[in-house]
């Protein structure tokens, strides 16, 4: 089920529909996901449409993403991609930069420069998402993020699309506690006196989430309890979950 949309198409939210990618996903997780991967030297890039970047260098098929890398996507370009326990999806025209954490396949941070990104973390150690506008504690949860540099000035857009954030903006912190997609902007300039103001759910997809939390063994809280929620923001659930037919 596809959120509102403000300048992406319905088509850029509809990749993990393409059978080759479910084939590829299903191997991945009968073969063992991200451990039997290294251990087996096999690639940790999922899906790889358009030109992508690693640290200035294009990124071709069997190739990794590691933490440490700076990565730049081109127009009508994206990358699905599994370090250690987390799952990530860079849609076009982004730039992110993967700051490591402990090990070579620990990512401490994810920083978004531009574009957007979904993500869905295991639980571990505090990491953190980091964007123009707002900052995003992560405890292990699903997520989508994008910047709107042309946009009321300049904000952010952060939807904890599962799980518990600790989110901060200028002086404001808020912890969300969401079942299904809490929305925020993380305002350039305070917005009656607020930082953080609410957002709807928009330019992301439940199958998105659904698919990257599959990749690293786990489900979404409305795969999980049968249901899905108001496209509000609230990160409230309601209606009987349906998945989409593939």
């Amino acid at each position: 089920m596809t959120h509102s949309l403000q300048g992406r198409s319905d088509a850029e939210l509809l990749w993990f529909r393409r059978r080759g990618l479910l084939a590829s996903a299903a191997a991945w997780v009968s073969l063992g996901g991200f451990a039997a991967a290294q251990a087996q030297q096999r690639g940790n890039v999922m899906e790889l449409e358009g030109d992508v970047l690693v640290n200035g260098q294009r990124l071709r098929v069997g190739q990794s993403i590691q933490s440490g890398d700076a990565l730049q996507t081109g127009s009508q370009s994206r990358v699905v991609f599994v370090v250690g326990d987390s799952s990530f999806l860079m849609r076009q025209n982004s730039q992110l930069v993967v700051e490591r954490g402990a090990t070579l396949y620990t990512v401490s941070a994810l920083r978004l420069i531009t574009g957007a990104v979904a993500a869905v973390w295991g639980r571990g150690k505090p990491r953190q998402i980091i964007t123009p506008t707002l900052t995003a504690g992560i405890r292990g949860t699903g997520i989508y993020t994008e910047v709107f540099p042309d946009q009321e000035g300049g904000r952010s857009y952060f939807c904890n699309c599962y799980g518990t954030v600790d989110m901060a903006a200028g002086p404001q912190r808020v912890t969300s506690v969401s079942e299904y997609h809490q929305s925020f902007f993380g305002e350039r300039e305070p917005r009656n006196g607020k930082w953080l103001t609410p957002a709807p759910a928009i330019n992301h997809a439940d199958e998105e989430l659904e698919f990257l939390a599959r990749l690293v063994g786990q489900r979404t809280t409305w795969q999980i309890a049968g249901r899905r929620g108001n496209h509000d923001g609230s990160g409230r659930m309601s209606t009987p979950y349906v998945p989409e037919p593939r």
